[in-house]
């Protein structure tokens, strides 16, 4: 006997694959800028994206009028014909019109290069937001003075270069960090507790394309022990910042800080796995923000669009 296993019109509709996800996706695409503040600015860009038959599905902007500035991030999908050297080319005369500086950028995730010591917390934290792919780039490497972190690397399958920096090597080892951000096309250098300090030309080489993370007590430690120093003053607050790298140490335009709470019952030990964990949360909001193309550098500040 046999048996013929059919489905009726309305089964056969409901076992098909949905018409949206056989199709492509629409590509996608975010617009910032930064602009003098005057009439018309929200229009010309809606206008362009109208133009162009793109949908806008997310809007910031900000009004700076203590600088008389507009900044902006539009977010937008177009048809599968849209490209981004078609966008920046037909964006061009409305960006002189109205002085903009101004990106068009595609959704090609970003590559990251990330620079460690010898602490993992940060480390461990971006690859797993990575692995889960909610840190908005791609690491592409890790890059180390020291040899520790080899196995945490490799276990998430990445390459882990050992890029020692003796005293009177500083500068080779700069050089050969150049080469491998030029080598492996990275956008973003992330300094996830690298314990060295860069130079002021490998830092202007760097400019907007590299992220450091560092504790930030109320009030601040600075030098050896700094957990130690704030246990013995009684601090109330432990803290983390992340900022863009500048020559200026640890004065970079900021992108996020993380406040955590503590009282007389934390130790140094207890204090500075609360500061780990606030060093870690502020790293990945800072990077997925600038890989998502949502920080503005404007001088010595930002402006984010969370």
């Amino acid at each position: 006997m046999t048996v013929v296993d059919t489905l009726s019109p309305t089964a056969q509709q409901a076992a098909a694959p949905a018409e949206s996800t056989v199709r492509a996706a629409s590509p996608q695409f975010v617009l910032t800028l930064t602009c003098p503040d005057q009439v018309g600015i929200v229009h010309a860009v809606t206008e362009f994206l109208l133009a162009h038959g793109a949908n806008i599905t997310e809007h910031q902007q900000f009004d700076d009028p203590a600088h008389g500035l507009v900044h902006l991030r539009t977010a937008f999908t177009g048809s599968r014909e849209l490209t981004l050297g078609t966008l920046e080319e037909d964006f061009a005369p409305v960006a002189e019109r109205f002085g903009m500086r101004h990106h068009i950028h595609d959704q090609t995730p970003p590559r990251l290069l990330v620079m460690v010591s010898r602490s993992g917390h940060c480390l461990n934290d971006l690859i797993f937001r990575w692995r889960a792919g909610g840190l908005g780039g791609e690491i592409a490497l890790v890059v180390s003075n020291h040899e520790e972190l080899r196995p945490m690397a490799e276990a998430a399958g990445l390459p882990y270069i050992h890029l020692p920096v003796a005293p009177a090597g500083k500068e080779e080892a700069e050089r050969q960090l150049l080469a491998l951000v030029e080598e492996h096309d990275i956008d973003l250098v992330v300094l996830a507790r690298y314990m060295q300090i860069l130079s002021d030309d490998l830092c202007r080489a760097l400019a907007g394309r590299a992220i450091n993370i560092h504790h930030s007590f109320l009030p601040g430690f600075k030098g050896a022990r700094p957990y130690h120093q704030a246990y013995e003053r009684g601090v109330k607050l432990v803290g983390a910042t992340a900022h863009y790298v500048t020559a200026d140490l640890d004065e970079g335009p900021i992108i996020e800080q993380e406040v955590i709470r503590v009282d007389h019952t934390h130790g140094p030990r207890a204090l500075s796995t609360v500061g780990q964990d606030a060093e870690a949360l502020a790293l990945s909001r800072a990077v997925r923000w600038h890989c998502e193309h949502r920080v503005l550098l404007e001088g010595s500040s930002t402006v984010v669009f969370r």
